[in-house]
């Protein structure tokens, strides 16, 4: 068990996921990974979305925090610089890493629920947040 950090990343109603293709599976991730000894959560939320997706950004209010293999911190954040889609992590860059693909796409939130995203109890969480800043 890991303790992970993660970013809900959301524009023009769309969230930012990771498209993962292993073992003969599609099913998406929220962008994050492993915090690293010395590492914050916030830190890790913030290092991962550069290397996962290519971009910097400011981390705004923890979303969810759910037990999952490790504690998992969902942050919402704002996109602040870099281009979408350009990550550099280990995922993209290490030939030797037999771990499946990695896709960044963006999704609308609408569509989560009918998704294959892991971990569902998070989904569950930022599709209530957002459904309920929709009506405010």
């Amino acid at each position: 068990m890991r303790n992970r950090a993660a970013v809900i990343l959301v524009q023009k109603s769309k969230i930012a996921l990771i498209k993962r293709v292993r073992d003969g599976e599609v099913y998406y991730v929220f962008p994050g990974g492993g915090i690293k000894e010395g590492e914050t959560s916030r830190m890790a939320a913030k290092r991962e979305a550069l290397e996962e997706l290519g971009v910097t950004v400011h981390i705004k209010q923890c979303l969810a925090e759910i037990e999952w293999n490790g504690t998992q911190s969902y942050y919402a954040a704002e996109s602040i610089g870099g281009t979408f889609g350009t990550g550099e992590g280990k995922e993209y860059t290490d030939t030797k890493r037999d771990r499946g693909t990695y896709l960044p796409v963006w999704i609308p939130i609408k569509e989560l629920l009918a998704l294959d995203v892991r971990p569902k109890e998070a989904v569950m969480k930022i599709v209530s947040h957002y459904s309920s800043k929709a009506g405010e």
